[in-house]
């Protein structure tokens, strides 16, 4: 730290050096001639001579000295060497991080999936995505639909998996699965006709999937008396097998084995949301691929 009684001593203006004036210089210490090392460049060695010179001429000091016919680097040029080579070593590496990024191989990514999707549709895209892009760090949150609608609206996640919304304004909205929605009577019970359904234990009030089950039920008749409600269907499977009510679950969460007296009373359409104007992901991109493939 500078003393508060002497200034600072000013520094000079930053060397306006180029990439490829560094690379001319870290070539010609890697070939035994000023012809081979253009040749790894792909350029003349007119070319290679002139970038050299320039790049002399920035630094203000001479780089090479003659030997006969030959022009070799300066033993006291070693750490202008050493930084070049730092400096297109690095840039070759930004280069192939920003040819990973535009083919989504880098970057985040934020999913948001409702239970079913994470756990039962969707496992092997998602294991198979992190397991092909290592690179990506790839963020998941599983709530209920509404909630997740609610962070991509707020550009909290880049896209989500849920029931098919009723207002997709903003959004763009892609199919991923259709599951059967299916009765399951508490234990010991049969399932019967509509009529004798009930009680209810079923996902909470304002949730899309309870209002695609009361809407089913009442179209074929049955009472719609809710006892207990919840999010999880582990928590309403539950809930039947101490015969607390009746339960309407998606076929993958349900719990039974598919038999002739099985009751589909309606279909959920599970999409991906993501928001019509989004930035540029191309990470987010290729996860929505793999997902939608």
């Amino acid at each position: 730290m500078a003393s508060p009684n002497r200034p600072s001593p000013v520094e000079g203006p930053l060397l306006n050096l180029t990439v490829q004036q560094l690379a001319y210089l870290v070539a010609v210490a890697e070939y035994e001639t000023f012809s081979e090392a253009a040749t790894s460049l792909g350029v003349t060695t007119s070319a290679l001579s002139q970038g050299l010179a320039e790049l002399e001429r920035r630094l203000g000091l001479p780089l090479f000295e003659r030997q006969g016919r030959r022009q070799l680097l300066r033993d006291e040029t070693h750490d202008v060497l050493a930084y070049a080579q730092r400096v297109v070593a690095d840039t070759r590496d930004l280069g192939r991080w920003v040819a990973s990024a535009k083919h989504g191989g880098v970057g985040r990514v934020r999913v948001g999936m409702i239970d079913a999707a994470a756990v039962h549709h969707l496992h092997d895209q998602m294991t198979s995505f992190r397991a092909n892009h290592v690179e990506v760090d790839l963020r998941l949150v599983v709530a209920p639909s509404g909630e997740l609608l609610d962070q991509v609206r707020r550009g909290d996640l880049d896209l989500a998996v849920i029931v098919d919304p009723e207002n997709v304004d903003g959004l763009e909205v892609t199919p991923v699965v259709t599951e059967s929605l299916v009765v399951v009577p508490p234990t010991g019970h049969e399932v019967g006709v509509p009529s004798t359904w009930g009680p209810w234990v079923l996902f909470p009030r304002g949730s899309r999937t309870r209002e695609l089950i009361e809407r089913a039920l009442v179209a074929r008749g049955a009472t719609v008396d809710v006892v207990a409600e919840s999010h999880q269907p582990d928590v309403l499977r539950e809930m039947t097998r101490l015969g607390m009510g009746w339960t309407v679950l998606p076929d993958s969460q349900s719990g039974r084995k598919r038999s002739d007296d099985e009751i589909v009373v309606a279909e959920r359409h599970l999409v991906l949301v993501r928001p019509s104007a989004r930035s540029a992901n191309p990470a987010a991109d290729q996860f929505a691929q793999a997902l939608v493939d």
